[in-house]
């Protein structure tokens, strides 16, 4: 009967794997501590913890002016390319009949 078997081996891995739990068990912080705790750099004391804060203010800058991603009409006749190429059209379907 190869149930019978498999369901033994089951059974007595089972009990196996308990019983290595519960030896193990006996210090809880092994189990609980999966990685070593971490280590200090040396000289980490004398360096600053964080960055100094940037020169840049993150303002934008209010001397230049933001360019239009087309160019007015004057500008096209005299040569001026559009930064975008144009949008495609819209595409509008009939309306559905009603049967």
């Amino acid at each position: 009967m190869p149930a019978d078997d498999r369901q033994r081996e089951y059974r007595r891995e089972m009990l196996l794997a308990s019983a290595l739990t519960a030896l193990n068990a006996r210090d809880p912080l092994q189990i609980a501590q999966a990685t070593q705790p971490t280590q200090s750099t040396p000289g980490a004391e004398t360096k600053p913890s964080s960055p100094s804060e940037p020169a840049t203010t993150g303002q934008r800058p209010s001397d230049i002016p933001p360019q239009p991603a087309r160019p007015d009409p004057d500008a096209q006749k005299a040569g001026a390319q559009p930064a975008l190429p144009p949008a495609p059209a819209e595409k509008v379907a009939p309306p559905i009949r009603e049967k």
